[in-house]
């Protein structure tokens, strides 16, 4: 179709029509499609649309978060979940759904970790995988993000993550490698950031090199919303769709590009064709009926199996029959569910704690508020609390994270809960020793006040039936099976990136390589609280038989226990006197066993592409060491109940730097210095210029010379502030802040133009009327290209 179309008609389907939709040629029969967030939920919003979650969205099913699913360590169930979201996504008109989000959990402070599945490559392609294969059996596109290496929310939109080409590899993209080999997902999104200095949206190394001829992709990559730079570059990259809207001045960039010879005229035409193969893709007929019950039983079940029991002493659960409970704490009444940003979802129903306690068997004599969200400690609360407390068997007490804690557009400061939280469970816990808390948190929190309590249930962000399914896990109805999907540290200074995180300029530079999340803590010798795929039951499990192959290992689970439950086997690699450096092991595989008391079964994990491999910078190729591999097999990264050698045929390695020297040097911190002698890579420096540029975010104007420019800037800062004190996380506001400049050009809907851009940035370094000049002639210019382009476009063929 595409030798029909004119050059303009091609680039025109490289931008999006409006927020939300693509642009159609309806003379050649190409319709527009319709995108959606949707990585827990669709999120179709309802009359104007926005991409920050400000305007109501369509009813729709809230699963757990990722960062909760990737707790069950079940491809199955997050397929299952995935063809939910494609069923109902259809059901609204949504072709492309925005998600599943499978960054890597580079730093607990990480503000989107809720929308994630884990700090490791492995656990987080599979189940994104699953996601992806449920999605578009459905017939709508999935859309994986954020391409790549996308750890941090501050200056998300002008940050530069500066990352040697193996951590890179290994960490960062083996996740999408994944989902891209074995879901085909018909669509990306890159990310914001620069990535070694280029913006992701535009790095041929990663969209052309790797992503389509290394993997294979033959889909479209889409633009985070505002993430384009260089409409132009971005093409000549193998990025396809820039959005949400602007207009026709990167139509107007692309056929002036392509007659003066900076952009191909094939370049052009084969990403135009993806779009056009995307746009046909869609399910065809009648949009499907959904069934919101059965989804909604389905969120429970996701929520049940992953939860997980951090905490049982003395077997204090699961509570039996007639128990008497104290029920403490406003999430309880109040559920946190789910996390605030582009994803929040209009749940189809919501259940709060203290509704699903109605009907479990449990006598629930008192209820008490115990602290208020964005509150400081109540005295008065807390007394309540602690009266409710000396009445009852057993207390639970529901705790979490606020909205303001864990959002889109913000970084966290620290690991803790709330202090009122903190404080109202020391009270409660004096009163009556037997407390079982509740956690509600989509990252990892400081755990340390678990001492405290008799029992912790992990509910992470479990979605609308999330209460629901904690209080069949209390009572037993269900055993709990989940497992931690990160690492939780004794604390926030025992990670990896402490005192980098985030980075405040604008290079972030992963001077920890490797070493992530358990990754590092084996490495640096430190204690964890709880490790890596840590997650109790009512029941117990033993390990036995293990045989090792050339194709996997296989190895019997019992259940040893006199309930049903299920168990999840981790298969970790160690490679002993590697001449390279690597971790003390990682993740290659792993399975879930479903189990009646007493039973047995034979568990088989694979060997595959990702279990031997190593990426070799200087080759530039994956490479095998030959030598010993040693095949561990456990309930936890920390819990090892089987173990066996195998020999991997592979090269010989000669290193030229001392595996140890690497490895010590990446634990400390890799220096500006060591960068450039390991890695080749000169580390950017901060320019010291006081002048503002086109891609230095909105927050920079601090420093603008024009005071028109810090005017605005203390506006938006102001309205940053009072968001935060009333705990209502004004993602707007959050967004603009980290907007760059060059944004606005992106998200104006053809308003604004490139050329007005450099005006802009002319005025806020100080150069009023010029830039003024610049800013009207630029709107003039603007207006009559548009128009003229407008015409083009709808003149019938």
């Amino acid at each position: 179709m595409t030798e029909e179309l004119t050059t303009l008609e091609k680039a025109a389907l490289l931008s999006g029509r409006n927020v939300w939709e693509s642009r159609a040629l309806p003379a050649h029969g190409v319709a527009s499609f319709f995108m959606a967030d949707g990585p827990h939920g669709v999120r179709k919003q309802v009359g104007s649309g926005d991409h920050l979650g400000l305007n109501a969205s369509e009813p729709a099913t809230c699963f757990p978060t990722s960062a909760t699913v990737a707790c069950s360590w079940d491809v199955e169930l997050a397929e299952e979940v995935g063809r939910a979201l494609g069923r109902e996504a259809a059901a609204l008109g949504v072709d492309v759904l925005l998600g599943p989000g499978l960054n890597l959990k580079r730093s607990p402070l990480g503000g989107r970790n809720f929308e994630y599945f884990s700090e490791d490559p492995y656990l987080s392609g599979k189940l994104a995988a699953g996601y992806v294969r449920g999605i578009q059996s459905e017939g709508v596109a999935a859309t994986p993000k954020h391409f790549a290496v996308n750890s941090q929310e501050l200056r998300r939109m002008a940050s530069d993550s500066v990352v040697d080409e193996r951590t890179l590899r290994e960490l960062y993209l083996t996740a999408f490698e994944i989902v891209v080999r074995e879901a085909s997902p018909r669509a990306l999104m890159s990310s914001y950031n620069l990535v070694n200095g280029t913006y992701a949206h535009e790095s041929r190394h990663l969209l052309t090199d790797i992503l389509r001829d290394e993997w294979g992709f033959d889909g479209v990559v889409i633009s985070d919303w505002g993430g384009s730079n260089d409409a132009v570059a971005a093409i000549a990259a193998g990025a396809n769709l820039e959005m949400p809207a602007p207009g026709l001045d990167s139509v107007r960039q692309l056929v002036e590009a392509v007659a003066d010879g900076r952009l191909s005229e094939e370049a052009l035409t084969e990403r135009a064709a993806e779009v056009i193969r995307l746009a046909l893709s869609g399910a065809d007929g009648e949009r499907p009926a959904v069934d919101f019950d059965a989804h909604h039983a389905l969120a429970r079940r996701a929520a049940e199996e992953s939860m997980v029991l951090v905490r049982n002493e003395g077997g204090l659960l699961p509570l039996a029959p007639g128990t008497r409970v104290a029920l403490i704490g406003d999430m309880a009444d109040t559920p946190r569910y789910q996390g605030a940003g582009s994803s929040q979802v209009n749940p189809t129903r919501l259940t709060s704690a203290r509704e699903a306690l109605a009907g479990s068997g449990l006598e629930v004599t008192a209820f008490a508020q115990g602290y208020r969200r964005h509150a400081p400690i109540d005295g008065e609360l807390e007394a309540q609390a602690v009266e409710a407390a000396r009445g009852a068997d057993v207390v639970v007490v529901h705790l979490g994270l606020d909205e303001i804690s864990e959002s889109e557009g913000v970084d966290r400061q620290h690991l803790d809960l709330p202090q009122a939280q903190l404080s109202l469970l020391r009270a409660v816990a004096a009163a009556n020793p037997d407390v079982i808390v509740v956690l509600s948190a989509g990252s990892v929190v400081d755990m340390a006040w678990a001492e405290q309590t008799r029992a912790v249930l992990h509910g992470y962000l479990s979605g609308q039936a999330g209460a629901e399914a904690a209080v069949r896990v209390l009572t037993g109805e269900v055993t709990p099976s989940g497992k931690l999907a990160e690492t939780y540290p004794v604390s926030l200074s025992d990670t990896a990136t402490f005192g980098r995180f985030p980075a405040e300029g604008r290079p972030s530079v992963y001077r920890e390589g490797l070493f992530v999340g358990y990754r590092h803590a084996e490495a640096a010798g430190r204690s964890v609280r709880y490790p890596f795929g840590h997650g109790l039951s009512y029941t117990t499990f033993s390990y036995s038989d293990l045989r090792l192959g050339p194709e996997g290992a296989e190895f019997t689970i019992t259940n040893t226990g006199a309930v049903a439950g299920a168990e999840t086997a981790q298969l970790y690699v160690s490679t002993p006197n590697s001449a390279v450096v690597r971790p003390v092991k990682e993740l290659k595989g792993f399975a879930k066993a479903h189990l009646a008391a007493g039973e047995s079964t034979r568990v088989t994990i694979p060997f595959d592409r990702y279990t031997w491999r190593h990426f070799d910078a200087t080759s530039g190729v994956w490479e095998v060491e030959g030598g010993t591999r040693r095949i561990l097999i456990g309930a936890s990264s920390a819990d090892l109940r089987l173990s066996g050698d195998v020999e991997v045929p592979g090269i010989a390695i000669d290193p030229t730097v001392a595996p140890e020297t690497v490895r010590r040097e990446m634990l400390r911190g890799l220096t500006d210095d060591e960068f450039r002698d390991l890695f080749g890579i000169t580390v950017p420096r901060e320019s010291g210029s006081a002048e503002i540029d086109r891609n230095d975010p909105v927050g920079d104007l601090r420093r603008a010379r024009s005071p028109l420019a810090r005017f605005a800037h203390w506006v938006l800062l102001t309205l940053r502030r009072r968001s935060e004190a009333r705990g209502e996380p004004d993602l707007n506001i959050q967004f603009l802040y980290n907007m760059p400049l060059r944004a606005i050009a992106k998200m104006s809907n053809g308003m604004v133009s490139d050329e007005m851009i450099d005006g802009i940035v002319t005025l806020v370094n100080g150069h009023h009327f010029r830039g003024l000049r610049a800013i009207v002639g630029g709107f003039l210019r603007n207006r009559r290209t548009t128009r003229e382009l407008t015409r083009q476009l709808t003149t019938t063929h």
